[in-house]
Order: C-alpha cells, then structure tokens, then sequence
C-alpha cells in the first residue's frame, strides 16, 4: 500500500468515528426531549406549537412549552431540515440539519401572555452549504458536515387566541461552537493552494492534514418565528 493510500485510509477511519459520534449525539439528544415531553406533558396548561415562518421554508419546528411556575416556563423543541439539495445563484448544495433546544422563559407578567427573555441551550448536527452575498445571494462550492453546541438568550411576545390558542413571536442569539469537515462540491474547487474534485474531503487549514476537522466560534442567531400554539389539558 502507498504511503498516499495510508493516510487516505487513516483519514477516513477518523472520518467514520466522528461522524459516528456525531450521530451519537444527536441520538441522545432527541432521546432527552423524548423523555421531557412525556415526563411534562401532565403538566396542567402545556402548550404544543409549531413554527410557521419556517413551515414555508420547509423546515420543522414543533415545541413543548411547560408551565414552571406563574411567570415562567420551559421549552423543549426541536429543528430539523430535511433538504438534501437547494440551489441559490445558480448553485446547488446540502442543507441538512437538525437542532435540540431547551429554553428557561421568565415573563414580565403571567406566564404565557406579553413580554418574555429566555435563556437556552442546544446540540445539532448538520450537513450544510454556507450562503455569500454576491450581486444576490449564492452558495459556496463547499459544504460542511459536523456537529456543535449553543449557548444563547432569547426576547420574545405572546398573545393569547381564545381559550385554548396562542401566537408566539420571539428572536434569539448564541453562542455557537462546531467542528465540521469541509467537502468539494464541484471539481477543481481550489482551497489552500490545492486542487480538490467533487466530493473529496478539503484538508485545511494548514498543518491539519493529520486530523481534517476544522472547528469555529461565533455568536449567531440561532432562532426566530412566529409560531401557532394549542394548550393541552386543563
């Protein structure tokens, strides 16, 4: 076996690991909000929702919001997005992703009506293709397969419909961090004074051809909508 086969072959042993700890991950934790559901669904004014502004995105949102006491709560919701393939500026690529998010809410009044901040915290696991603003937006020829944690704050309003119905309109900010490699999607994408072909595994930045997983720091929004909710129970 050539050296160059070697180390193909250990990259992609390490690959293999990653990925499947990343599939861990999510498996644990869409497993706690499983478990959170059903252990506070008994709870007496727990409201389902759904998030319409990224129904018509094609993205699911549904949320479970628990009643903590008169003038907070807690919220287990999940985010998934199923799209194998979605072109911008004559650019196709991935925009897989998935995100579990638990959310402490303290209202200024009652709980479940007005004003609101929230604090959270979340996992995810995605296979993307990063957006860039060229005479419109674009996508890059790259894609980036991973997981990471977040760490953020929420502002956000509800209004009561009725009995049983509400809006809830809200924004948040995070704290992100995730480790990800990074995928040509085209041949002849050239990175780091290298030549890669579509699907080949981009080793940056310099000095990692050892361990290919690249990771990033940022704070970024990390939700928003306006989502339709229904009380179950009393």
């Amino acid at each position: 076996m050539s050296p160059k086969a070697a180390a193909n072959g250990g990259l992609a042993a390490k690959n293999m690991k990653k990925n499947g700890l990343m599939i861990n991950v999510m498996k644990h934790l869409a497993m706690f909000f499983v478990l959170s559901v059903f252990a506070l669904a008994a709870n007496a004014q727990t409201y389902i929702k759904l998030n319409g502004l990224y129904a018509l995105a094609g993205v699911v949102n549904p949320a479970v919001e628990f009643p903590l006491s008169e003038r907070s709560t807690f919220q287990a919701e999940i985010v998934v997005s199923p799209w194998t393939s979605v072109t911008l500026g004559g650019r196709s690529g991935p925009m897989r992703f998935g995100i579990f998010l638990n959310e402490y809410r303290r209202y200024f009044g009652e709980r479940n009506r007005g004003w609101y901040l929230g604090a959270n915290a979340g996992g995810m696991a995605f296979h993307m293709t990063k957006p860039y603003w060229e005479r419109g937006v674009r996508l890059q020829q790259k894609s980036a397969k991973g997981y990471g944690m977040m760490f953020g704050a929420a502002i956000g309003r509800q209004w009561r419909l009725g009995e049983r119905w509400l809006i809830d309109a809200f924004f948040g900010w995070s704290f992100t961090s995730s480790f990800y490699n990074g995928y040509s999607l085209v041949d002849g994408l050239v990175e780091g004074g290298r030549i890669y072909n579509k699907g080949e595994l981009i080793l940056r930045p310099a000095g990692h051809e050892h361990d290919p997983f690249n990771g990033s720091a940022e704070w970024l929004p990390n939700k928003i909508g306006v989502s339709i909710g229904y009380r179950i129970g009393k």
